[in-house]
């Protein structure tokens, strides 16, 4: 395999499909040693998406399953507007923000086509053609390659592009939330991206329906100590109601 990310990705997959693996199959499919899959079998661990046996390890938690752009708008449609909608709120003339690619996050942008005096970056194609038109909306893409799947822009000219801004907020999609492991996405690269918006903001809002909590995708953006507010819908469970006001992040239902 080319990297640890696509290995582990291919393990993570047989896993789901056969409930278990033996590190002695997968290094004679994936061609590396024993080592290097246990390595991976105890990544997969910590996220806990596995739990190690003896030679192998088990599927423990499946992980959320990567829909089309089409797929994701539909799912939670009323839920994903009303958050966006809620959040579109806290965007005040003169403000920089990043607006992360995705379906939720696409809910924002419609929300602010009347916003007067904000500057967006994005790597979201989506949510770029949803703004082009906005008058009082200046809008910077990232360069780099279009990931076609999710609409998203990525790679190391988009993570370029950041370097040299600050920005007042980011708007953060996701596919995963939990408690532990902290916020994740389906795909490395994303992942990286997101994680670089991360730095270059000042405050950071996930924007997310209830059904993403709980959930754990491979790769993980950031831990919960660098979130401050969580934007989602009643439908969130009361041990991640209490688990959020343990962490000191802000959780704003918009209902």
């Amino acid at each position: 395999m080319r990297n640890s990310s696509q290995r582990r990705a291919t393990i993570l997959q047989a896993l789901t499909q056969n409930g278990s693996v033996q590190v002695n199959q997968l290094v004679e499919q994936l061609g590396v040693s024993a080592v290097t899959i246990r390595s991976d079998l105890s990544v997969l661990e910590s996220q806990g998406l596995a739990t190690r046996s003896h030679g192998g390890a088990t599927l423990m938690r499946t992980p959320p399953t990567e829909h089309t752009i089409p797929q994701k708008d539909a799912l939670n449609h009323e839920q994903k507007e009303r958050i966006g909608a809620f959040a579109a709120r806290m965007v005040e003339p003169g403000d920089n923000i990043i607006i992360d690619s995705g379906t939720t996050t696409i809910s924002l942008a419609r929300h602010l086509r009347s916003a007067k005096d904000v500057t967006v970056m994005t790597n979201g194609l989506n949510i770029a053609w949803e703004l082009a038109d906005a008058p009082g909306v200046d809008l910077i893409l990232t360069g780099g390659l279009l990931r076609k799947q999710s609409l998203s822009i990525q790679g190391t000219q988009a993570e370029a592009c950041l370097m040299a801004y600050s920005f007042d907020k980011l708007f953060l999609g996701v596919d995963g939330f939990d408690l532990q492991f902290g916020v994740t996405t389906h795909h490395e690269a994303e992942a990286s991206l997101n994680h670089k918006m991360v730095e270059r903001a000042k405050k950071i809002i996930v924007l997310t329906d209830a059904s993403k909590f709980g959930r754990v995708s491979l790769h993980r953006i950031v831990q919960l100590n660098r979130v401050h507010t969580v934007i989602t819908d009643a439908g969130i469970s009361q041990e991640y109601r209490e688990g959020l006001r343990d962490a000191g992040i802000e959780l704003l239902i918009a209902e």
